[in-house]
């Protein structure tokens, strides 16, 4: 997981500096309407719903706005979005995953296309880079929550696959189909979680030198900038003095 952590903590940092507030709730409340339509409008009783509120308190959004967007899908209310999943080749054969919630196609497409296009990569079939990676579900915990021992003996015993623990957190990594009941174990155990998500798990990740470092970040900032994309995922490594200077 050394790679996926590297990339998320990069990109968590750019985050934090550069996104603005709205466009975040903008995208989360998107998620929350879409998982509301898809399923119950109670985030019990629908886990995708109940993983979106999770991201959405993480980013401190506030609790109005959350039953707003509930409120809207249970009421048939707002706009009608497709998921879309893009993949694709950043500079130096890195692969990449997006994820979007669109109101039109065309229009992400052509944009998703120009920033792989602008910074060297090029978009590719649906398929051509997904093979690298697993679908799995991530259980997230603070290091508060409990100790390295607790949280290893509680989360394998529930049923999960691996777990890891850094100076970030506790990462649950389960398969898709236990991840509701993996979490709801925890959840009774240690409290609600900090995420509890479906992702794409890098098989494999690329050391990339600076250079295809700084273009391969540059194509992900614009993707993550766009209202439309959701999520991304990467299966890339950088340097150390690389993340130094984008950290000064």
């Amino acid at each position: 997981m050394a790679g996926h952590s590297q990339f998320k903590n990069i990109m968590h940092k750019k985050g934090k500096q550069d996104a603005v507030r709205s466009k975040v709730f903008s995208k989360l409340a998107r998620e929350i309407t879409v998982a509301a339509k898809m399923g119950l409008p109670d985030p019990g009783m629908n886990p995708r719903l109940r993983a979106a509120v999770l991201a959405a308190r993480a980013e401190n959004m506030p609790k109005d706005n959350i039953e707003r967007a509930i409120k809207k899908a249970s009421g048939g209310e707002g706009e009608n979005y497709d998921e879309v999943r893009y993949e694709g080749y950043a500079p130096g054969g890195v692969a990449v995953i997006v994820e979007a919630l669109t109101d039109n196609r065309n229009r992400t497409a052509g944009e998703v296309r120009s920033y792989f296009t602008k910074s060297g990569g090029a978009l590719a079939e649906t398929g051509a880079v997904s093979f690298m990676f697993d679908r799995v579900g991530l259980v997230e915990y603070d290091l508060k929550a409990a100790s390295e021992d607790a949280m290893m003996e509680a989360a394998l015993e529930a049923g999960a696959d691996d777990v890891s623990t850094g100076e970030d957190g506790h990462e649950i990594v389960t398969a898709v189909e236990t991840m509701k009941d993996v979490a709801k174990v925890l959840e009774e155990k240690f409290g609600e979680p900090r995420r509890a998500a479906l992702v794409w798990r890098p098989q494999n990740t690329i050391a990339v030198d600076d250079e295809a470092g700084e273009k391969i970040l540059r194509l992900v900032g614009s993707l993550e900038d766009n209202d439309d994309v959701q999520k991304v995922y990467a299966n890339f490594e950088v340097s150390d003095a690389l993340l130094a200077k984008l950290d000064a």
